[in-house]
């Protein structure tokens, strides 16, 4: 440490020795940033690594328990922040090495860049070379070569007006007038093209973007639309889409075998909110290689009365995968006039009884938070270990037709169940009938004749996953709409669910389809409806694109 009799007494040697000290505290702020970006650079890539392996065992493995997708999610989340973070700590350091020479400067390893893809329209902006030799000062110069460097840019959503001139002829002959029809608008004396139809639904409801907040945008970008003026739009389409929805009920009502569930939507009603239901009802045969097209249909309604799914399904009958909601009972009746419902039950419901109650990782953080962790039960983790064995044995025959899966259950998944209830039923007896395990317990047993139902018919799925999928969607929209506007707009909004989660399951863009379909519905033969289901539309629009 320096003291004041060590520092020298004239002004020059102290001013020498001052530069020096700054010296050396810009060359240490330099190194502690490129330390610090280094720091950062790891951490990113860490975490990068994780998710990379969390990903690839996914694929390879399948989704090996009810947090890995909520894993995923995290990591992904994390996995953006500390890149930022590392972005912004690389260009501090390169401002502060800048300053010194003595501190190599800190660049990271970036994966390489993928070329831009083609379809891209290219601009080419030649900027002018010399006209003189930097060197000799010549004129005299020959172009050798030129270097590209592409850079991505996004041009701000352009709007234009078009205008259809229909032009009047007068017969010299009869005196009469002659025109052109007037273009098709999906409102009447409408003024809005399909393009534009298509963004408004699928940005409220594909989106989850209100028209408020819609109309908001558009006066920002210089087109002032009312929100009474976008509402009376969403309220036309949904009439002129009207023979589409009813196309598709039919399609999934066509099913030997449908997925069922529901959710809760928040619902405006004088000054405050009350909890409806959207229902919905997924036609998926993709599981035991079937080949008709997957569709999923939704209904709103005010409760969650038994009567809702009893008149959704009132003339269907078949395999209904669900989960135990006692309004599905009468369903289950025999004697209904349509035809028996049998049903399938969700293991993926009963195996999230036992996970929460086994844990680990939830219990270890909250003892981390100083909150009193409940113990761990060792029958639950041995029961999430053995019906974890049957989804093993489902993810290898997923797409497999019906009757080479029926046979892999009966070899394979029949003892696993078979064990599985018998070692319930010992554990059972030992366990008081206020414990927690010993619900979810009873929960299967109860209905263990459904669970198994999948070990006779190779058609029944393990879960009832794909209704879950379904209503992932709206449930992730109510963080952003927070509530239905009535009862209306519910049942609106189950409408157009209906169209976007179906074109969504079979790899359709919701919003081309749904622009392509208002320009032609108006002039399509209603005997033709069925072209302009997502599944017909895409094979036609692939052929027209090969052609």
């Amino acid at each position: 440490m320096t003291s004041v009799d060590t520092l020298p007494d004239d002004a020059e040697s102290l001013k020498r020795l001052l530069l020096a000290r700054e010296e050396e505290l810009v060359s240490v702020t330099a190194e502690a940033a490129t330390l610090r970006a280094k720091a950062a650079d790891d951490q990113a890539l860490i975490v990068h690594l994780k998710l990379q392996i969390e990903k690839l065992t996914r694929d390879r493995f399948g989704q090996r328990s009810e947090r890995s997708a909520r894993l995923l999610d995290q990591l992904e989340l994390q996995l953006e922040e500390l890149e930022a973070t590392a972005t912004e700590d690389e260009l501090a350091a390169e401002s502060v090495v800048a300053r010194t020479t003595n501190v190599a400067a800190f660049t990271r390893k970036r994966p390489a860049r993928k070329p831009f893809p083609e379809h891209l329209p290219r601009e080419r902006v030649v900027v002018a070379g010399p006209t003189s030799c930097a060197c000799c000062g010549g004129t005299r110069l020959s172009k050798l070569g030129e270097d590209v460097t592409e850079t991505l840019e996004v041009i701000p959503r352009g709007w234009k007006v078009i205008q259809t001139v229909r032009e009047k002829f007068t017969c010299r002959d009869c005196e009469s007038i002659g025109q052109t029809p007037a273009p098709f608008h999906v409102v009447p004396r409408g003024w809005a093209g399909p393009s534009l139809l298509a963004m408004i639904l699928f940005e409220k409801y594909g989106q989850h973007q209100p028209l408020n907040r819609q109309a908001e945008r558009y006066t920002r970008e210089g087109v002032p639309l009312s929100l009474s003026t976008l509402a009376d739009q969403v309220g036309a389409c949904c009439a002129a889409l009207q023979p589409i929805h009813q196309r598709l009920i039919a399609h999934v009502l066509a099913a030997e075998r449908l997925h069922g569930d529901d959710t809760t939507v928040p619902v405006l009603a004088k000054g405050k909110t009350v909890t409806g239901r959207c229902w919905t009802y997924v036609r998926d045969d993709r599981p035991f290689g079937g080949r008709a097209p997957p569709a999923a249909v939704f209904f709103y309604s005010r409760d969650r009365s038994g009567e809702h799914p009893r008149q959704h399904l009132a003339t269907w009958s078949g395999i209904l995968q669900a989960d135990a909601y006692g309004g599905y009972g009468k369903l289950y009746a025999e004697g209904r006039d349509a035809g028996p419902i049998v049903e399938a039950a969700c293991w993926s419901h009963a195996r999230r009884k036992f996970f929460i109650l086994a844990d680990i990782e939830t219990r270890a953080h909250r003892r981390a938070q100083r909150h009193a962790p409940a113990a761990v039960s060792p029958i639950a983790l041995e029961a999430v270990q053995r019906i974890d064995a049957l989804f093993d044995i489902e993810r290898g025959i997923n797409g497999l037709p019906i009757d080479r899966r029926l046979a892999v259950r009966r070899e394979q998944a029949a003892p696993l169940a078979a064990a599985l209830q018998a070692w319930m039923r010992e554990e059972r007896r030992k366990l008081s009938r206020h414990s927690d395990v010993a619900g979810a317990i009873d929960y299967m047993l109860k209905r263990w004749p459904a669970f198994t139902r999948f070990l006779d018919d190779g058609r029944i799925c393990l879960t009832n996953n794909a209704a879950e999928r379904a209503l992932r969607g709206l449930a992730l929209g109510r963080k952003a709409w927070l509530f239905a506007g009535s009862d209306r707009g519910g049942q609106r909004a189950a409408f157009l669910y209906s169209l976007i989660v179906t074109a969504k399951m079979n790899d359709v863009d919701p919003q081309a389809w749904l622009a392509d379909v208002l320009a032609r519905i108006a002039e399509h033969p209603a005997n033709r409806l069925d072209e302009l289901l997502p599944w017909n539309w895409a094979s036609r629009q692939a052929a027209s694109e090969a052609a």
